[in-house]
């Protein structure tokens, strides 16, 4: 399955700008958390793809990158910078990581000390 465009996905033009992003990220983000639709999986494909799309996007470097490769310049097999090109490091292995890893954005998390709203001492 070939994957939508990035800016498709977040319903935004090509030359948005990061406040406009990121309001269209939140937004999707917050209508398809998996917390507020247990058991629609599509719902949770969508907040995925959501996902995807803003850590590419938000990222001048990675935005860029799409904006001239599209999808291929993040395929592992074709060398981008999701695997082995550029040295084999990419840029720092972004990416989707699960639902959890933005739940401090939403819920009210500590998003630099790991810790979660209530296990404060």
């Amino acid at each position: 399955m070939s994957k939508r465009d990035f800016y498709d996905v977040l319903g935004v033009s090509k030359d948005a700008d990061e406040k406009t992003l990121k309001a269209a990220y939140r937004k999707l983000a917050m209508a398809n958390h998996p917390d507020r639709n247990q058991g629609d999986d599509a719902a949770e494909e969508r907040f995925r793809e959501a996902s995807e799309a803003y850590e590419v996007l938000k990222d001048p470097q990675k935005r860029a990158a799409y904006d001239r490769m599209g999808h291929a310049a993040f395929d592992q097999s074709a060398g981008g910078f999701g695997g082995g090109g550029f040295g084999g490091g990419g840029f720092g292995g972004g990416g989707y990581h699960g639902y959890n890893a933005l739940e401090g954005t939403f819920l009210g998390g500590c998003l630099f000390s790991g810790r979660t709203a209530g296990r404060h001492a």
